[in-house]
């Protein structure tokens, strides 16, 4: 994959920087690094300053696999347009439906993974993340966790970095959201960085000249134009996006 902030391929990035462009941000793994335990995420100092000061320049938003309310807190005070949830569902409202679904199938998932120590089940109102980041028993925990997801029905199960993600196969994805934001903010193009599989909503979009997707880490089974190398790469990325705005 080609690297974005790579000579070659900033001109590019300049280009989406000087039009009326919509910043997108996943937040785990893209603007926080991955961490053992999810509830303890943050973004270091240097990120938040480059953040806020990016948001203070271009309208920006944030999708996140998170709850609207949690991805929320942790951008506290940062001059954002929007944050959205559960991998792009909480975009819309009348969701009642999905979250008595998931109630339900949180239930099940619990007792099936029972014998799996270290598995998690999150309950998130509209989607259910399966850690199984602190099992010792990684492979016949995640196997499993696939195994209980695919007997629920109705749901759409998506991996991600030692997760499993059961969202409703009816709700909105981070596509779906992507659009929904940069039409309601009147943006004519859109720049989104994710890192992980459930990003890949954003990333099939074939829109050339008008999205511009990132992904962090280099995959080549990704659907991603382009790249940065690693999480921490996102600083470069946000100082140059910074500049770029400036200038123009």
């Amino acid at each position: 994959m080609r690297n974005i902030l790579d000579p070659p391929h900033r001109e590019v990035l300049e280009q989406f920087a000087f039009s009326n462009v919509l910043l997108a941000f996943d937040f785990d793994g893209t603007l926080a690094p991955i961490v053992r335990d999810p509830a303890s995420a943050t973004m270091r100092l240097r990120t938040r300053r480059l953040l806020g000061a990016v948001a203070d320049l271009y309208p920006s938003v944030v999708i996140s696999g998170r709850t609207r309310a949690d991805t929320r807190r942790r951008l506290q005070g940062i001059a954002l347009r929007s944050a959205v949830g559960n991998h792009g569902a909480e975009a819309w409202h009348g969701l009642n439906g999905f979250s008595w679904d998931v109630k339900r199938w949180a239930r099940q998932l619990e007792g099936a993974l029972a014998a799996y120590p270290g598995v998690q089940i999150e309950e998130k109102a509209y989607s259910i993340a399966i850690h199984y980041r602190q099992s010792r028993q990684k492979i016949s925990a995640r196997r499993a966790a696939m195994d209980a997801a695919a007997h629920l029905g109705g749901v759409r199960i998506v991996g991600g970095k030692q997760v499993v993600n059961v969202l409703p196969k009816a709700a909105p994805n981070k596509g779906d959201a992507l659009e929904h934001e940069r039409e309601r903010l009147h943006c004519d193009t859109a720049i989104f960085v994710g890192d992980d599989d459930t990003d890949e909503d954003v990333f099939r979009l074939d829109q050339p000249g008008r999205l511009l997707t990132i992904r962090v880490g280099a995959d080549r089974a990704s659907l991603a134009c382009y790249c940065i190398r690693d999480q921490r790469q996102i600083d470069r990325l946000l100082g140059m996006l910074a500049r770029f705005r400036k200038r123009s």
